[in-house]
């Protein structure tokens, strides 16, 4: 029996009174992909990111995880059957210690929601299960450190660290490395290459060299529309592609 991909689009299409932004887009994730989606400003990324999520309704389309349609549910039934996301600006509270941040979302998976905090036994748990997951990304010495103390780049790890920590099947990455300083890059690649191998990945990002590095295939995206899909070594061939958003060098 054929297994059903990761996350299925079909159709996906979302406009803004007479702008149209993502145009009938086709897409699908095998279990494990590591798929990179590129475009130019303006393409559509972050609207399709967020279509996929539900902060998004679509006009028309559909979205299957597991074979499953999830379109008509909201963002938080979405991330209990498995699709998580980070952000392009990060959402964690800077006055808790990394740690407690990954605990918060354990809590929430678990639909202890705040009142695990006045039961010391789960909330103890939950802490546990939260410095397992800084260990993964690279982050377990650092574990008691208020986020404000943390680099930019140890910020945007922390919050890869808690979408693994919703046990999704389907990780969306929203630009991870914006941001960053470039001497901290590399960090981010490195925590990206420790991703369990069974999760789907979807990662945007202006990095090329980050996307080009991590991603098996690459989606191009313009004006809402998919312009490519092909591996790396077949989007940096791509004349369309070359004269769309990678530039015209040779």
């Amino acid at each position: 029996m054929t297994q059903p991909a990761a996350l299925s689009v079909q159709g996906l299409s979302k406009q803004f009174g007479a702008l149209v932004v993502t145009r009938a887009v086709d897409l699908d994730l095998a279990p494990g992909a590591r798929l990179g989606l590129i475009g130019p400003n303006g393409a559509g990324k972050t609207t399709l990111i967020n279509l996929l999520s539900g902060v998004l309704s679509p006009d028309a389309g559909k979205i299957e995880l597991a074979g499953v349609s999830i379109e008509r549910l909201r963002p938080e039934q979405r991330v209990r059957r498995g699709l998580a996301r980070t952000h392009q600006i990060n959402t964690l509270l800077p006055e808790t210690s990394a740690r407690d941040n990954v605990a918060v979302a354990i809590a929430e998976r678990e639909r202890l929601a705040w009142r695990v905090l006045f039961q010391r036994r789960r909330w103890s748990r939950c802490r546990e299960e939260a410095q397992a997951r800084l260990d993964e990304i690279g982050l377990g010495r650092d574990a008691e450190r208020l986020v404000r103390e943390l680099a930019y780049g140890q910020q945007r790890l922390l919050e890869i660290a808690i979408a693994m920590a919703l046990k999704p099947r389907v990780l969306l990455l929203d630009e991870p490395a914006a941001g960053v300083p470039s001497g901290e890059v590399s960090v981010i690649h490195e925590a990206l290459g420790r991703l369990p191998s069974e999760v789907a990945v979807l990662l945007i990002e202006h990095d090329m060299d980050l996307v080009f590095r991590f991603a098996r295939e690459i989606v191009v995206l313009v004006q809402g529309s998919v312009l490519s899909r092909g591996t790396p070594e077949q989007t940096r061939a791509d004349p369309r592609v070359r004269a769309a958003y990678l530039g015209t060098r040779p």
